[in-house]
């Protein structure tokens, strides 16, 4: 039995699609941090993408945890031309493909950027290993809305759809459980 503890990192306060670039994260609620640190399994060990704001989120949280190597597949969805810039603008110019992407998500793929499916085959493999190297251990894994999204979706067997729906916010845990066989889901989106 491995469980899986996906963080979420802190804020960007970005109010543009922030995938792939690579922005600060805002640190500042230290409050927050504390109680996520305090939660965490003291002997879980660590990993986060290797972009910043997951980066130093896991740097808040890590105390006297063992960390592992950065990792570029647990970055978020790559939105290509999407990237930086506004929903309402991004509707705007593409109505269709932008409904298309969200209200059906699977092989929809922004400008140059992934599908959904896309992300899913690529975090899920990054996931098969850790779960591979690290068998019946706790991992804690500092990444981002849509890694989290579908580990939850893979867990659960929904489609991608119904994982949209669930609220994943900054600083919250999901809980999930790899016990050979088959997935548990826990909590998911919990704020400590």
């Amino acid at each position: 039995m491995t469980r899986l503890h996906l963080v979420r990192h802190s804020p960007t306060h970005a109010k543009t699609m922030v995938g792939w670039s690579d922005l600060p994260a805002d640190l500042s609620d230290h409050a927050a941090i504390g109680r996520l640190k305090s939660y965490l399994p003291a002997n879980g060990l660590l990993i986060s993408s290797d972009l910043c704001r997951a980066v130093d989120t896991a740097s808040a949280v890590q105390g006297t945890r063992h960390r592992l190597p950065h990792h570029p597949d647990l970055r978020e969805i790559n939105f290509g031309s999407w990237e930086l810039r506004g929903f309402e603008e991004i509707e705007a110019e593409d109505p269709e493909l932008t409904f298309a992407y969200w209200d059906n998500p699977g092989e929809v793929r922004p400008p140059n950027g992934e599908s959904w499916n896309e992300v899913r085959a690529r975090v899920n493999a990054v996931i098969d290993r850790l779960i591979g190297d690290h068998t019946g251990q706790d991992l804690i894994i500092v990444a981002h809305f849509g890694v989290i999204l579908t580990q939850v979706q893979r867990a659960m067997d929904v489609d991608a759809q119904e994982a949209f729906g669930h609220r994943i916010d900054n600083l919250s845990v999901t809980e999930i459980t790899h016990h050979g066989d088959g997935w548990s889901v826990g909590r998911i989106n919990h704020c400590p």
